[in-house]
């Protein structure tokens, strides 16, 4: 599908812990104010078609994450992603609305590609955006803006996040190695595809807070809704 239609897409993606739900309601709160925004977070885990991404992700296909196949996990997702577009916001896209995305076809390339050697993972990604954006005809983001952080404060703040109880983690979130490999996986396609990546720290290795990442979001989608 090209972009020849009414409405825009906007993507907000990242590791695990790195704010994109925190990001995501602020975002959508602000651009409400002056804009008809439909939001939309994946995986919809409270939709029967997200089935098989919760059994993957709950180990029930292997506890390791990395046993099961790239493909066939990317299309777990990419059945969820298709019937939501279909039932959801199809009609809103195509009448003109912003659709704000919290995850989506990024989300393959940063979870599933990381099962790859790296000699493969061009291949994958010409795969996977044929097969998402050509074969099923979802909507090319006009913008994606990936939320980096370091492995090792995101699992800090999974761990809050679950109150210390690391059984709540899924096999993505528990498996240090697997996101370490993740994140380089998201850098890599953020470069290769022109995503946008902001920083969860400065330059001095300080947190940067909620406000401070919201107006750099802003600033950096503005071109996007003003167009």
């Amino acid at each position: 599908m090209n972009n020849t239609h009414k409405g825009k897409l906007i993507v907000l993606d990242g590791l695990d812990g790195s704010g994109k739900s925190t990001q995501f309601e602020r975002l959508k709160s602000v651009l409400s104010e002056r804009l008809k925004v439909t939001g939309i977070s994946f995986p919809e885990y409270d939709k029967p078609s997200a089935t098989l991404v919760k059994m993957y992700l709950s180990g029930e296909f292997s506890q390791n994450a990395a046993d099961v196949n790239a493909y066939a996990a990317s299309t777990f997702y990419a059945a969820d992603r298709y019937a939501s577009f279909k039932l959801y916001w199809e009609k809103a896209y195509n009448e003109g609305e912003l659709i704000l995305a919290s995850r989506y076809v990024c989300s393959n390339a940063i979870h599933q590609m990381s099962k790859l050697p790296e000699n493969e993972w061009d291949s994958f990604l010409d795969w996977l955006y044929d097969y998402e954006y050509e074969k099923l005809g979802m909507p090319r983001p006009d913008k994606t803006i990936i939320l980096d952080i370091p492995v090792e404060l995101s699992q800090k703040r999974l761990s809050q996040r679950y109150n210390g109880d690391e059984s709540k983690k899924d096999i993505h979130e528990g498996n240090i190695p697997y996101m370490e490999m993740c994140r380089k996986c998201a850098l890599y396609a953020a470069k290769k595809q022109g995503w946008t990546v902001i920083g969860a720290l400065d330059d001095n290795g300080r947190e940067l807070p909620p406000d401070e990442i919201n107006h750099l979001i802003l600033s950096h989608i503005s071109e996007v809704i003003d167009a």
